[in-house]
């Protein structure tokens, strides 16, 4: 579980670096157009190349705008919130296509379902069998290692800045530490509660449970008991020297970090929701919240004052995500909403992508080209990855359960977390040599 091959880890939530300039991403792929491509992912374009932004400059990739980044950039114009969703021709598809032609002889592979004899290592088919072998689908990223340990769902995962240990929560009631280069369990810490999220904010380490929040500096080893949480702590997130909590009763409860008496002090609590607030997130002098009442509520960090409402969503928000200058939000509704601020200043929906299935949690990073990936976790149990701003799919990640976590790590590793326990360490790789002509 060396997590950098021995070099010199960096903590960078977003992935990889910017770049790559392949000229295939600029060509159509012709078997696309012809309706017979089988590639998945296809190095080719899988939707009409355009040739201009409304505006008369030309058009960027989506992955082309180098300063895109997750969790809350700026918040103004300079994208056009119309690149958004597939291109002319619907892009690459729902779900890949259902089919997809393997090697060996495999022959057509039901790319929706994993084989459930090859789970318990009893399918006797073989190369022959017609159901996938693989716990995902997708060339770009593959599967390090899995980390057991965890009685039930992995509900949060963290990597505290200049920390060399990996840490997971559970609703087992356990918080697991785990040594990066051995990939063995070093410390069992038994909380009493079940824990709701668990975050991590330069060398501290946060963790929701029930009526309080645990704070934990891996490096000096202080460790705060933070009261005032009414009902299990649902989400997280810190921001300077503030740190938010999203409750079971609808509250934000607001604590400042005090330097001097190396403390944090009870600050405010934010009301509107009428029931659990289960995602936050910070972006461009804004606090966001997704709750169980189906809205989402935009907050002014400096003044605490609500400014917005959004209410387009007909089921739990479960979470929010802050990209570039774009809201990005999912639900029990089986939707994700994209967000972008009108003139007036507030968020209108500028796409609406559909899913199958209801919506559990999003997290995004870059791939190892540099490329804004999102990850959605659906409740048929798996993850499903698409390139942004166009949601042309990228892959799929099975699971035996639902995943309720996922993190990034560092460099272009990330890790997911699911009902039955299980914690998976994942890494992007570059994507596979292919001829640059057709």
């Amino acid at each position: 579980m060396d997590f950098d091959g021995g070099n010199k880890r960096v903590y960078n939530r977003l992935g990889g670096s910017t770049g790559g300039g392949d000229s295939r991403n600029q060509k159509v792929c012709f078997q696309w157009q012809a309706g017979k491509c089988n590639r998945y992912p296809c190095p080719f374009l899988h939707s009409e190349l355009p040739t201009s932004n409304g505006n008369g400059a030309p058009s960027k990739r989506p992955y082309a705008d180098n300063n895109s980044g997750f969790s809350g950039n700026r918040r103004g114009g300079g994208s056009s919130f119309n690149t958004w969703g597939p291109g002319r021709g619907g892009g690459r598809g729902r779900g890949g296509g259902r089919g997809a032609v393997g090697s060996g002889g495999r022959g057509v592979v039901n790319v929706e379902k994993v084989c459930t004899y090859w789970i318990q290592g009893t399918c006797s088919y073989g190369d022959r069998c017609k159901f996938l072998h693989s716990w995902s689908l997708g060339d770009g990223f593959s599967l390090l290692t899995q980390l057991e340990g965890h009685k039930k769902v992995v509900s949060g995962i963290a990597m505290p800045s200049g920390s060399d240990k990996l840490y997971t929560g559970s609703t087992d009631e356990t918080v697991r530490a785990w040594d990066c280069q051995s990939g063995q369990c070093i410390a069992v810490i038994n909380l009493g509660g079940e824990v709701g999220c668990m975050i991590s904010e330069g060398p501290w380490l946060f963790v929701g449970i029930p009526n309080f929040v645990k704070a934990w500096n891996t490096q000096n080893s202080t460790e705060i008991s933070l009261d005032g949480p009414v009902g299990q702590v649902y989400a997280l997130v810190v921001i300077n020297d503030m740190l938010f909590a999203g409750t079971q009763d609808g509250a934000i409860l607001l604590w400042r970090f005090n330097v001097a008496a190396n403390c944090f002090e009870p600050a405010a609590s934010l009301k509107g929701h009428t029931r659990g607030v289960v995602s936050l997130v910070v972006g461009a002098n804004r606090l966001y919240s997704g709750s169980m009442d189906n809205t989402i509520r935009v907050w002014n960090i400096e003044t605490l004052q609500c400014l917005q409402t959004l209410t387009e969503h007909t089921s739990v928000v479960m979470s929010v995500l802050c990209w570039d200058q774009f809201l990005i939000s999912c639900s029990l509704d089986k939707t994700v909403k994209v967000w972008f601020a009108t003139e007036t200043g507030n968020l209108e929906v500028t796409y609406t992508h559909p899913e199958e299935h209801g919506i559990l949690t999003l997290c995004g990073m870059h791939d190892s080209h540099g490329k804004p990936i999102l990850m959605c976790s659906c409740n048929d149990n798996t993850v499903r990855l698409y390139d942004l701003p166009s949601f042309a799919e990228r892959g799929k990640i099975f699971n035996k359960q639902e995943v309720r976590a996922i993190q990034t790590g560092p460099g272009s590793i990330f890790f997911t977390g699911d009902g039955t326990g299980q914690v998976r360490v994942w890494n992007w790789i570059p994507e596979p040599a292919a001829n640059s002509t057709q």
